[in-house]
């Protein structure tokens, strides 16, 4: 009779132990036979043991059970984990962590329940853990902070459901701003401590700063201030400026910060010697002097410096060298108190861009971003066009954020560019409210999207409605027509406004235009225009001027319109910098009722004279021709208002003496010069005056005038006065108050000018 396999080992063991005594006769019971699982309600079995770093068949190894152990809790799958030993058994009881079957906030009232829940990592039908509790609550705490709160508790419950589920709520108390009560400076002595709160981004709480959240704390704006702080006194002159330290000590009542920046102002250096050496064949480097920013004798000024590397890696470029390095040496003469510049411009490392990534786009399409690049797939790497086609990228105001970085591609001769944008809105529909000296009460409402459908184009359907106008309008703009960089949209409009006050008349005009614009250069665009359109006078009464009442009617106007504009200014919206020059040419006559040729030309310098101190000098004129027949009333250039402050609406240039009524000038000139500086306000409060002088004249009929009622002089206007403009909450509000030294006696003068809107 066969016996068992078992029984037949068991025998063997024996044998095997009576005949060596010395052998471990233990090993037969220490060999697990089974690995029994309890508790385990959702994890299969399989799963439990794959965990296990023992399994049947393996001897009993302590130090094997505990790293098991540890396997286990690291799945987060467990409350509780005990293995155990019965006999030649492995027990491993388990206690399953909870599912959540729903994540709650209490108490938040700041911060909505949509912001918490992407910053939880909690979640329904996720498996709960006390980590991620205590990881969540971390985070939210984070999140108040970051606005200021850093009062704030968040204290998490725990509700049991049946089926070993739970729900989390947090219950969250939000207490009150924690606002910067203080800020001070330590090691000052060229600037007192007023001077350097305005440097900085976080301010001091104050009662004025409801709208602002600069005066409450945040960690990453004070550092963003110690930058502020050193490129300020760089900008001055500090080569060897420092922040020693920041300090934030928080207030024992837990409701305000005290801010403490510790500085060493250094030195102050001028401008020594300043040289341009390179070692490329045939470029003489005594031309490219004239493009430094830096001229001995100034005041040191890195962002200068930054600004001249960039001119002559643009100026070295054009002359055709494609890989060039340009990095400046300072020498610094301590006892002098002067800095030696050069720059050295050698032959950069031959880098060609591989391809160019873009990210983040979800609604933009792709080629909207890849057209505003100045490089393409294949052209050599040029820090200075790649810095122009970031700028580009953030002018079209389609994006919060843009991040060009280059990296390594696949060879060591080529670059990958990589761009990551985060979207902004760019839909808006705003209901406005206003009013103006000029136009009187007026409200509008305006529906516009400068990104329709991802394209880049613009969108625009506004009307307003004022006490002396009326106005509708609709736009189109494709900034790339057949995807070549050319601009094109047309426009249709309808305005109709009371002119009763300055010549006895009202005027409707509704029509059309076509346009399109091209760009020559970076500075330089070309665009053309055809407008056509009616125009009505009518409302004339009795009382009014013989010309007026002769010019009333209905005329058709067909005119092309050339426009060139050379732009250097630094900011299209609030320029402290630069020139810009536009040339301005109208002719009709091709077709419709009225025949002339209009030139006009505007330029406008900028010059910043100190820190947030700005001399702007603009100068415009006119002149027009008719065509084979009197230019048109309507036609005619009317002045005065904005163009020359001091002066009414319409209020210098020909009149009529018995009605005093406008009739406008054929040739006209207007001039400013203007100093706009910071009024001492806090810079949140967007305060800025100014104090202007304004010329101007506007002369010249054809009007047949046997009975010399015309007023018409050639001779120079002009006034002078101070405003203010502030950027408020409600809207913009600017005032200017202008006293005319200069005058003809039938012109129309006023003192005040107020001009204030807001929008919902």
């Amino acid at each position: 009779m066969l016996l068992p396999r078992r029984v037949v080992r068991a025998w063997l063991v024996l044998g095997l132990c009576l005949s060596l005594p010395t052998l471990e006769c233990a090993t037969a019971q220490e060999v697990v036979r089974d690995i029994v699982v309890e508790g385990a309600q959702r994890t299969e079995t399989s799963t439990i043991q794959s965990y296990l770093l023992i399994q049947p068949g393996d001897p009993f190894d302590d130090a094997r059970i505990d790293r098991s152990l540890k396997s286990l809790f690291a799945t987060g799958l467990f409350a509780d984990v005990s293995i155990s030993r019965n006999g030649d058994q492995l027990v491993v009881k388990v206690v399953e962590n909870p599912i959540i079957n729903r994540v709650a906030f209490e108490g938040n009232e700041r911060i909505d329940d949509k912001t918490l829940e992407a910053e939880v990592a909690l979640r329904p039908r996720t498996i709960y853990t006390r980590a991620k509790v205590q990881s969540d609550v971390t985070r939210i705490l984070t999140l108040y902070r970051r606005s200021g709160r850093f009062a704030a508790t968040v204290e998490p419950k725990v509700i049991e459901l049946p089926q070993n589920r739970v729900d989390v709520v947090f219950e969250i108390q939000e207490g009150d701003v924690t606002t910067v009560e203080s800020i001070k400076f330590i090691g000052n002595k060229e600037f007192d401590d007023s001077e350097l709160r305005t440097v900085i981004r976080t301010k001091e709480s104050a009662w004025w700063r409801f709208f602002s959240t600069d005066d409450t704390y945040d960690p990453d704006r004070l550092s963003l201030d110690r930058e502020l702080l050193r490129r300020f006194y760089l900008r001055g002159g500090y080569a060897d400026f420092r922040v020693v330290s920041s300090v934030a000590e928080l207030s024992p009542d837990r409701e305000g910060f005290y801010l403490v920046f510790t500085i060493e102002e250094g030195e102050r250096y001028k401008v020594g010697k300043v040289d341009v050496h390179t070692t490329l064949k045939g470029l003489d480097p005594t031309q490219l002097k004239d493009v430094l920013k830096l001229a001995p004798g100034d005041w040191y000024d890195a962002d200068k410096v930054e600004k001249s590397i960039d001119a002559l890696s643009d100026a070295v470029g054009t002359l055709g060298y494609a890989f060039v390095d340009v990095r400046p040496k300072l020498e610094r003469n301590r006892e002098a108190h002067t800095i030696d510049l050069a720059f050295d411009i050698n032959e950069g490392p031959r880098v060609f861009i591989e391809r160019i990534d873009i990210s983040g786009n979800t609604r933009t399409q792709d080629r909207v971003i890849r057209r505003e690049f100045r490089l393409v797939e294949g052209d050599a790497f040029d820090a200075a066009k790649l810095r122009r086609s970031r700028q580009r990228i953030q002018d079209l105001d389609f994006f919060e954020k843009v991040n060009v970085e280059q990296v390594p591609g696949n060879a060591p001769d080529r670059a990958v560019i990589k761009v990551g944008v985060e979207e902004k809105s760019t839909g808006s529909l705003s209901v406005g409210a206003g009013f103006s000296t000029g136009t009187g009460i007026l409200g509008d409402v305006s529906v516009r999207e400068r990104n329709f459908l991802g394209r880049g184009q613009d969108v625009v359907l506004s009307a307003l409605l004022g006490q002396r106008r009326k106005q509708a309008e609709l736009s189109f703009t494709e900034p790339y027509f057949l995807d070549r960089e050319v601009s094109a949209g047309f426009d249709g409009f309808y305005i109709e406004t009371d002119r009763q006050s300055e010549s006895s008349f009202d005027v409707r005009t509704y029509g059309g235009d076509l346009r399109i614009g091209y760009p020559w250069s970076e500075a330089f665009t070309e665009s053309w225009k055809y407008t056509l359109k009616s125009s009505e006078m009518f409302n004339v009464p009795s009382s009014a001027s013989i010309f007026v009442q002769e010019a009333q009617g209905t005329e058709t106007y067909s005119e092309i319109s050339h426009i060139a504009a050379y732009d250097k200014r630094d900011s299209k919206i609030d320029p402290t910098s630069g020139y810009l020059a536009k040339l301005v040419t109208d002719v009709a006559g091709l077709g419709g009722s009225v025949a002339y040729m209009r030139n006009r030309i505007e330029t406008d310098y900028y010059y910043p004279v100190a820190e947030n101190w700005v001399l702007s000098l603009s100068g415009n004129g006119g002149i027009i021709n008719g065509l084979g027949e009197d230019v048109k009333l309507l036609d005619r250039f009317f002045i005065g208002g904005n163009e020359v402050r001091g002066f009414k609406i319409d209020g210098i240039g020909p009149r009529d003496r018995s009605t005093n009524d406008a009739l406008g000038g054929e040739y006209f000139y207007a001039g400013s010069v203007q100093l706009a500086f910071p009024l001492g306000f806090p810079e949140e409060f967007r305060i800025k005056g100014r104090v202007f002088n304004d010329v101007g004249s506007s002369w010249k009929l054809q009007e047949n005038d046997p009975n010399h009622l015309i007023e018409d002089s050639s001779s120079l206007r002009a006034s002078a006065g101070f405003g203010m403009t502030w950027v408020s909450p409600f809207g913009p509000l600017g005032v200017d108050i202008g006293y005319a030294y200069l005058k003809e006696n039938y012109d129309r003068t006023e003192l005040f000018r107020l001009n204030f809107g807001t929008r919902f």
